[in-house]
């Protein structure tokens, strides 16, 4: 068992991106799968006591993602995530955009790139993140993204050792 996972999270504003790199100690195709696959998203992708839920998700170049962000309560915000690039595996890109329940696109919105690598059984997971605007940026983040976030890969890093 590792000590010290590796865990960073660094907003740039010059270059409106955030980059997130986490080590989790799981091997890469369980890593793959928590991330492309909707039942196994669905369980960590909110920060608790938010709930993840998918509507239909189609992970292929050109497919998509569209799941809302779920109170306690009910309330609901929407997401639509299309898939730009995969890479099986190792690396998959994707736009993310707020949406309405509807499925439109509340622009601008974000690219992400996500990369896989493991060593010794711990598998290392790159993400960095361009918002196409710095006002978006600056939204998402005082939105408490990263505190969101930083819980949620937290939460999957529990759930990864429970598979394993």
């Amino acid at each position: 068992m590792k000590d010290h996972l590796l865990f960073n999270f660094t907003v740039d504003k010059s270059i409106q991106t955030v980059f997130i790199d986490k080590e989790f100690e799981a091997e890469l195709p369980l890593v793959w799968d928590a991330f492309t696959k909707p039942e196994i998203l669905d369980q960590w992708w909110a920060p608790q006591p938010w709930k993840s839920v998918t509507k239909h998700m189609d992970f292929k170049v050109g497919g998509r993602r569209f799941y809302a962000m779920v109170s306690p309560e009910g309330q609901e915000h929407w997401s639509l995530q299309k898939y730009t690039s995969i890479s099986p595996k190792t690396n998959f890109k994707m736009f993310n955009a707020f949406a309405d329940a509807d499925e439109n696109p509340q622009l601008p919105g974000s690219n992400w790139d996500l990369s896989f690598s493991e060593e010794n059984g711990v598998t290392k997971v790159s993400i960095s993140i361009h918002n196409e605007s710095l006002t978006r940026m600056e939204q998402m983040i005082e939105m408490g993204f990263k505190e969101g976030f930083t819980a949620t890969l937290t939460y999957l890093a529990n759930m990864l050792k429970s598979f394993s």
